[in-house]
């Protein structure tokens, strides 16, 4: 990353645009946006520099690496919230995430995203910097680590089907099938968590799934024209003038107590889940398509379940491990199933 265009194709070059999620093929002179079917219209943007194709197999690791980091996030707000209140929380997190990112933009002297860009940088600065940690972070207050974690396993469904509007999208009726099956098991355990009904916490939590969604949606589609890292970059920095009149406020009305948990979670929040983690998810949904990578996130609730025990010692239903395990078979299914 020496420059902005040591990432980026210096000319347009022939690629082969990828079947949704199989690394099929037909010839084109520039990738399709992410999660675009093949023969149907790309996106709006117009791909003058195209960033260099990502083999499969690689893609599939880095959306692998993006969903482990993706599985702290909750233990890591529990542990922030500790010790700060939930505005403080959400917007410390996006500043430090916006320093270490405006550092790297401003050190490698990355070009600014030309104007066409920056509407679809502004709606992932509204769904992954500010919407998915601040309603999240509402809804741990009333909800348990594990129990969110279970919710958002809906978030896959969300995120394909904001790739299907968006980039015009179809996969088979097998993913859908089994997309939607995943999407009634993680229902029917929040249900029947909540004695019958959503709680508050669920509510925050639903309103969570579609504001990330449409910022995974827009970030992939830009991650096929710029490095995924600049695609968050950008959108952190687009951010700051927010974040930061809301540190300022949110410090000033909220208690902070310094527990070493408190710091660590929220130092993971800023450089692990804010950056680094959508660097690479970006990347890899960039590579193998929007739908076929967020099934990958089905994993996630399992993962979290294993962090809420281990780091936050939180006792688990019976029914969270098996709605957990019930939504990792969904995810054999849908990444066997072409688009």
């Amino acid at each position: 990353m020496r420059h902005n265009d040591s990432a980026i194709a210096t000319e347009r070059i022939a690629v082969e645009a990828a079947d949704e999620g199989t690394g099929t093929a037909s010839a084109a002179t520039a990738p399709p946006s992410a999660g675009t079917a093949p023969g149907a219209a790309t996106a709006d943007i117009p791909p003058s520099h195209p960033v260099a194709p990502t083999a499969p197999a690689r893609g599939a690791l880095l959306a692998a690496l993006g969903v482990a980091a993706f599985s702290l996030t909750f233990p890591g707000t529990a542990w922030a919230l500790e010790g700060m209140g939930p505005w403080t929380v959400v917007m410390l997190r996006s500043v430090l995430a916006a320093v270490l990112a405006g550092g790297c933009l401003l050190v490698l002297r990355v070009r600014v995203p030309e104007r066409r860009h920056w509407a679809g940088i502004a709606v992932v600065a509204g769904g992954v910097v500010l919407g998915f940690p601040l309603l999240t972070t509402l809804a741990l207050q009333t909800s348990t680590t594990s129990h969110a974690a279970v919710v958002v396993g809906l978030l896959p469904l969300t995120t394909a089907a904001f790739s299907a509007v968006r980039t015009g999208a179809r996969p088979s009726r097998t993913f859908w099938i089994a997309s939607l099956t995943g999407a009634v098991v993680v229902i029917g355990f929040a249900v029947q968590q909540s004695g019958g009904a959503p709680g508050k916490g669920d509510l925050f939590l639903f309103a969570a799934l579609l504001v990330c969604a449409a910022g995974y949606t827009e970030g992939a589609r830009l991650a096929r024209h710029l490095p995924g890292w600049q695609v968050i970059g950008w959108a952190l920095v687009l951010a700051l003038p927010l974040t930061s009149v809301g540190a300022a406020v949110a410090l000033a009305s909220e208690p902070l107590r310094l527990t070493v948990h408190a710091v660590c979670g929220l130092l993971w929040l800023a450089f692990g889940s804010q950056f680094l983690g959508l660097v690479v998810w970006y990347r890899g949904m960039a590579a193998i398509g929007v739908s076929k990578a967020s099934q990958l996130q089905l994993a996630q609730p399992l993962l979290t379940l294993v962090w809420s025990v281990l780091l936050l010692g939180e006792h688990l239903p019976p029914e969270a491990p098996v709605a957990a395990v019930a939504v990792l078979v969904c995810i054999a299914v849908t990444q066997r199933t072409r688009g």
